[in-house]
């Protein structure tokens, strides 16, 4: 079937259900398939949500497996990593929903890995468990609200200061130290680059996760003037140095790197109970890829 003939025969057949989430107004679950699901039927579930999708360019194509695949179980993950891959073999499951690139660039281009022995053990070992591998990338920010801020403001607990389209909430006041241990101890994180004075006093916090660039960053500082930037990656010569250098001139604005992958798995997290109803009975579980960092050790 299309894609618009196959949502409206569930629909017809089973009826709209929908699921309250966390604090935020309800959204859509589209009813409960009684059939079995391809990996482009799941697909097309999730794009039905998303406006505008879908889109004529993005990131968001399969990167190994089968459209036409029937699913037999969903991992979400930031990473598809040889060790996530692994764990959802184990789990009997088939379709990773993965919000990064799973072949090192932004493209997931492997003309250029052809011959790449690390490149071809992970292409092997999805094809040895034939698993498909999907990215949710553009589609999962252009959700409303955005899935992974919202899923990082679900973690933190901050969900109820969530303002619609705003990259800023305003918190009860804590210094920056406790900011930090209390986003260090809902994320899951042992470690963070921190610009800035442990005793500042913050109320309102611009959120940013993942690595949305330097300009993004500035514009955001600029027009909401935040007590601190927490973000999960900086290129150093771009926002840090801007945070460096208000702060030289007076500023009171402090800045809290995260790292990547840790500040944006709360997104992909949550996308389980978004997807889950759609889905029927289909399980879909949630696989954190990890820090990639360890402590130094020395």
């Amino acid at each position: 079937m299309q894609r618009r003939d196959f949502i409206t025969a569930i629909a017809s057949a089973v009826g709209a259900t929908s699921l309250p989430l966390v604090a935020f107004p309800a959204l859509a679950a589209n009813p409960r398939p009684a059939v079995a699901l391809t990996v482009q039927q799941v697909i097309d579930l999730i794009l039905a949500e998303i406006p505008g999708a879908p889109f004529p360019q993005t990131v968001d194509t399969i990167k190994a497996g089968e459209a036409n695949q029937a699913v037999t179980g969903i991992v979400t993950t930031m990473f598809a990593t040889v060790e996530v891959i692994r764990k959802c073999a184990a789990r009997n499951a088939n379709f990773i929903i993965a919000h990064e690139p799973t072949f090192y660039n932004h493209q997931d281009d492997t003309t250029w890995l052809e011959d790449d022995k690390v490149y071809q053990f992970k292409a092997d070992l999805l094809k040895k468990h034939g698993i498909t591998v999907w990215r949710f990338h553009d589609y999962m920010h252009s959700h409303r609200p955005d899935g992974v801020r919202i899923g990082v403001l679900t973690k933190l607990e901050w969900q109820k200061y969530y303002e619609e389209d705003s990259a800023v909430v305003t918190i009860p006041q804590m210094t920056l130290e406790d900011l930090l241990r209390h986003a260090k101890s809902r994320l899951g994180i042992t470690q963070a680059k921190v610009l800035g004075d442990p005793r500042q006093v913050c109320k309102r916090v611009a959120i940013m996760p993942g690595a949305s660039g330097g300009r993004s960053h500035l514009q955001v500082v600029k027009r909401e003037r935040p007590d601190v930037f927490l973000c999960g990656e900086v290129n150093e010569w771009e926002t840090t140095e801007y945070i460096r250098d208000a702060r030289a001139m007076g500023e009171s604005v402090s800045l809290v790197v995260l790292g990547h992958a840790l500040s944006e798995e709360p997104g992909m997290e949550w996308l389980v109970t978004w997807l889950q109803p759609k889905v029927g009975g289909i399980r879909v579980t949630h696989l954190a890829s990890g820090d990639p960092y360890s402590v130094n050790l020395s």
